[in-house]
């Protein structure tokens, strides 16, 4: 292997965060600058990407409740934005194709369609990675985001079953039986321990009966991941298990990046066509927003939503594959598609660090929009008057609620985005409601609330509680705040944002285990100086 396919990647990414853009930013580039060069490594990377990707959709499995695809906003947005977008998209490349521009007046109506087909896709490599640097994988706009990419992966697979003119074998029936072996896997996961027997348990899971027994029968193995995810979702160790897998993820979908600079140096011709079909992309967006707030969400849900979703995807890129192969195409298109992809993440990612701006700016313009009354999901939140709040109440979140409640009894109130996390609590006594602290819109309602003291940032996302001290900030709170961190360059971005106190947690953990230990010490050590 070449080491420049890793030193490249590398500077790149370090040179695109230090001007603060993502680092998949300079994947994207470095995918081009190695083809440049003259380093053809698709070979080597179109395995790992395709891992990566596998990866994604398993771990996307592990969290997924399979209701969320029965909700009208999921399934409904899903159906009507893309026979909407193919629509007009096919209506607009047509009207190109008879103006005779660039490489548009060469396609046929057919070819035509299935163009508009590919532009109808959002990435869902992109979105996935987008929400856990966020932190709002689990919040109702990620949960949203997630259904309607997962409905058009659906509708990706059929199209690729119907393009390839063949039918799954018969013994794809057999899969129906997958749900009986749930409680043997489930043995198998929870004897798995804790290391790496777990990691390749859940690897087994993802490539074995995930994506090799589903390309057996002819199905899409990215199906097959996400449903064996499915499959093991529920178990406890599940979210466990998707943590294990996290890093290897994040370094196989490297790869998939470039990938996408790897399929050739366009031309300019290919150029002008990719910026052409970019333009399209506002489209899209608003969309989405229109096609959310119909479904009864709030402007910042559906902001939020169509912006993950605002791009174009990989999956352009395999319908356009599976179209060249059958002649449907030509494969200068794939190029541009290509560009198209890379264009569009290279929008999306500053757009996203923008989000919170670029919706205080559209608040005022388009919160007439909002329909009433709101979805069940989005209602107004009421907290009562308690003096302290806690926000994340995982297991930080919850030590910190039950310490905190035995001094201030029924004045300590905790606030999550995760629904099943918000029951457990109720059903164990403790006082806790649904929202989201990065939600602007959220804190305007607790705002007016003069009777907290304090608040305490234990989201398990540095971003998300770095947002959140930002918008408490730039309200009319006046008390305390104090936040949670992992990393030194963490606790000294929130001190500069203003919190009052931050707390290691590693720091934390040794602190508590020394108080305990002297606890349990006889008096006699207790009282010695010398320990």
């Amino acid at each position: 292997m070449d080491p420049l396919l890793l030193l490249t990647p590398l500077l790149l990414a370090l040179v695109a965060v230090r001007i603060g853009l993502p680092p998949l930013i300079g994947y994207l580039t470095a995918g081009f600058a190695l083809f440049g060069a003259g380093i053809d490594a698709l070979d080597f990377l179109n395995p790992v990407a395709d891992l990566g990707v596998l990866l994604l959709l398993f771990a996307i499995g592990l969290k997924l409740d399979l209701n969320s695809l029965t909700k009208r906003e999921v399934w409904g947005t899903a159906t009507t934005h893309m026979l909407i977008i193919v629509f007009v998209c096919s209506l607009l490349i047509k009207a190109l194709a008879l103006l005779g521009l660039g490489l548009f007046d060469q396609l046929s109506n057919p070819q035509i369609l299935t163009l508009g087909f590919a532009l109808s896709f959002s990435s869902t490599v992109f979105a996935i990675k987008t929400l856990e640097e966020s932190g709002d994988l689990q919040s109702l706009y990620g949960r949203t985001a997630i259904g309607i990419l997962i409905m058009q992966d659906i509708f990706a697979v059929v199209y690729l079953t119907i393009s390839k003119g063949v039918w799954p074998s018969p013994w794809a029936l057999v899969l129906l039986a997958l749900p009986l072996a749930r409680p043997l896997l489930f043995r198998i996961m929870k004897s798995s321990g804790h290391g790496e027997m777990l990691v390749l348990f859940g690897l087994v899971m993802a490539l074995v009966p995930g994506a090799a027994l589903f390309d057996a029968v002819g199905l899409k193995p990215d199906l097959g991941a996400l449903l064996m995810g499915i499959l093991l979702a529920g178990h406890a160790k599940s979210s466990e298990l998707s943590k294990s897998l996290f890093l290897f993820k994040e370094l196989f979908l490297v790869a998939f990046f470039l990938t996408i600079g790897q399929q050739g140096i366009p031309s300019l011709e290919e150029i002008t066509t990719a910026l052409a079909l970019l333009t399209l992309l506002p489209l899209k967006l608003l969309l989405f927003v229109g096609l959310l707030l119909l479904f009864r969400l709030r402007l910042r849900t559906s902001f939020m939503s169509a912006l993950t979703l605002g791009n174009f995807s990989e999956f352009g890129l395999i319908v356009m594959t599976a179209a060249i192969a059958t002649g449907g195409l030509e494969a200068t298109w794939l190029r541009v598609i290509a560009l198209m992809v890379a264009f569009s993440f290279l929008i999306a990612a500053p757009l996203g660090r923008l989000s919170q701006g670029i919706y205080q700016w559209l608040l005022p313009r388009l919160s007439h929009w909002q329909r009433h009354p709101l979805h069940p999901e989005d209602q107004p939140i009421h907290i009562g008057q308690p003096k302290i709040l806690i926000f994340g109440m995982g297991r930080i979140g919850s030590a910190a609620y039950d310490s905190l409640d035995m001094a201030h009894q029924g004045q300590v109130m905790g606030i999550d985005h995760k629904q099943e996390i918000i029951e457990r609590h109720k059903s164990e006594g403790r006082r806790a409601v649904l929202g989201d602290g990065t939600d602007s819109d959220f804190w305007d309602k607790l705002v007016p609330s003069s009777s907290i003291d304090l608040i305490v940032l234990a989201m398990p996302s540095h971003q998300g509680n770095l947002h959140t001290a930002e918008l408490l900030f730039n309200s009319d709170y006046k008390g305390k705040v104090t936040a949670i961190v992992r990393y030194p360059d963490e606790e000294e971005a929130l001190i500069d944002m203003g919190v009052h106190s931050v707390y290691n947690i590693y720091q934390a953990a040794g602190t508590g285990l020394a108080d305990q230990i002297l606890e349990t010490l006889p008096a006699s050590l207790k009282s010695n100086p010398s320990l």
